[in-house]
Parts: C-alpha cells; structure tokens; sequence
C-alpha cells in the first residue's frame, strides 16, 4: 500500500480511537464511580503503553533488554516534551492536587533512580525486582485512594449491556490508538527514507513520535473534551509504567547493560521535561508557555543525540 494512504490512515485511526479512547475512560470511571484521573493514570497509561511492553518481552527474549531501556527513556522524553507540550499549545493545563502529591513525584524521581542502578553499568534482576515492588507501591496507594474517595451510587448506573459499552469503546480506542501509531511508523519512515533521511534521526523523531501517537491523540482529545485530568494523567501514567513496570521486567528477562553515559543524556532531558512541565503552586496550572519550553526542549535533545551520535 501506498506509504501515504497508509499515513492518512494512521491519522484517522488516531483520530478516530482518541474519540473512542476518550469516552470509555469517562463511562468506565462513572461505572466504577471513581476519578476520571485514575482511571487515566492506571488503566488507559498501561494501555497506551502496551507498544513498550512489547519491545521490553521481545527485546529481553533475545537477549537485548537494552533496546527496552532506550524505548522506554525515550517515549517518556516525548510524552512530556511533545505529547503535554503540544497539547499545552491549546490552552493551559489545571491539574489535580493529588497528582501533585502521588504521580508527579514518583515520575521525577524515577530517572534519578534509574542512573543509580546504571552506576555499575547494569540494572540486574534484583534491581528489577526492587523497581517492581516499587511500582506495585505506588499502584497500592493510587487504588486505596480511588477507593477511598469512591463517589454514592445514585441509583441512575448503567444497567445489563450497557455497564460493558464503556469497556467495550475504550478497549477498541485503544486498538485503533495503537494502530495508528504504527502506521505512523512504518509510513513517515519509509516516506523519509525516500528523501534520503539519516536512520538515526528517523529513529530519534518519527519512530518516537509514531510510539507516542496513542498518548498524543488521546490527550489533545482530552483537553479539547474539557478531560484535562485524561490527558494529564495518561501522560504521567505511561512514564510510571514505562521505567517501573516495563523496564523492570525486560531487566528480570534478561539483566540490562548499558553505559550510564550512553543514556545519560535521555534521562537529564528526562527529569528536565518533568521539572519545565510542574504547575505553579498557587494555581496548579500548566501554562502554555511552559509547552513552548517543553517542544523546544525536545528541539535540543535531538540535536544533542545527533551530535553525541556521529
């Protein structure tokens, strides 16, 4: 198939699934009466990570988990940087106080994490493992919490099928989501190779960017919808479950080496994105400023990674 009609259909995709992806994280947080949020920051971020968790099974399966850790450094540095930086270009972004309290904080410290286990070169099983316990943790609190703060039935749920057509509408947003972002792939890197485009920045901006379509489509439909606390929370989310969870379990299959000085760069930009992209105290709002800032970060990891890499 033509690359460009299979671009145009990965756009549709995207657009379609985003719609789709959107209106079942509302219907199943009403199901369940919980946050919005949480569903977003739990169950919609490991969907929209499930590409990641792919490439850390495949990846530690024939003994390269390294290519996990890069996926993963990688797609969290676009999630923030472009994903929440494009998204903030619309408008600005409130966001909640107990994403302030819970998520954000663990996503900072995440990469900080990551390069002291990369001290010695490796992330070995054990230091998986101590990753896991740490993510099951986090998971543990964020339940707790939805549980806790559980909205009274009111005596209008969803009754027989239709409790399942929320379920239904974002499981298939999630498989269109996922689709588009590897159309996206396949398309604009064979369309760059066509104009003759070095492989390594194919890789540094369109294959991240095709990765990160189901976090994109999902969030800038979020924010349009009036879901900010979607699009927040999914984009937060899918870092926690990409370097807690994903990473983790690509280092159990098979221990990662890699020089810290190799990744150092992904997660300085990392931690950076996530700093640029905390809300003022008084307001606990994103300003679109602060994606101008996020978008021409990301401009310079790039140009970092082409400098470092030649």
């Amino acid at each position: 198939m033509n690359d460009y009609v299979l671009l145009l259909t990965g756009i549709a995709c995207a657009a379609f699934g985003g719609e789709l992806f959107v209106r079942g994280t509302v219907g199943i947080a009403s199901v369940l009466r919980i946050a919005p949020s949480v569903i977003a920051v739990t169950i919609a971020a490991f969907a929209t990570s499930s590409p990641e968790l792919s490439v850390a099974i495949n990846s530690g399966l024939v003994g390269k988990s390294q290519l996990s850790l890069g996926d993963a450094l990688g797609s969290n540095i676009v999630n923030i940087s472009l994903v929440l930086g494009f998204t903030l270009l619309i408008s600005g972004i409130p966001v909640g106080k107990e994403v302030l309290k819970r998520d954000a904080p663990v996503a900072i410290l995440v990469p900080f994490l990551t390069a002291i286990f990369l001290i010695d070169n490796i992330i070995d099983r054990l230091e998986g493992v101590f990753m896991l316990i740490f993510f099951g943790a986090w998971m543990a609190t964020t339940l707790k919490q939805a549980l806790k703060e559980r909205a009274p039935a009111d005596g209008h749920r969803r009754r027989g099928i239709g409790r399942f057509v929320p379920w239904l509408q974002g499981v298939g947003g999630v498989i269109l989501l996922v689709a588009a972002g590897r159309l996206i792939v396949i398309s604009t890197t064979d369309i760059a190779r066509d104009f003759s485009i070095d492989d390594f920045i194919i890789g540094a901006t369109l294959v991240a960017f095709g990765t990160s379509v189901p976090e994109l489509a999902s969030t800038v439909l979020a924010k349009i919808k009036g879901h900010d606390e979607i699009g927040i929370g999914t984009v937060l989310g899918s870092n926690i479950f990409n370097s807690l969870f994903i990473v983790p379990i690509a280092a159990i299959i098979k221990p990662i080496k890699v020089p810290l000085p190799e990744v150092a760069p992904a997660l300085f930009f990392g931690a950076l994105s996530l700093l640029i992209a905390l809300p003022q105290r008084n307001t606990r709002l994103v300003r679109r400023r602060q994606g101008v800032l996020l978008v021409l970060m990301y401009s310079v990891y790039v140009m970092t990674l082409f400098f470092l890499n030649r």
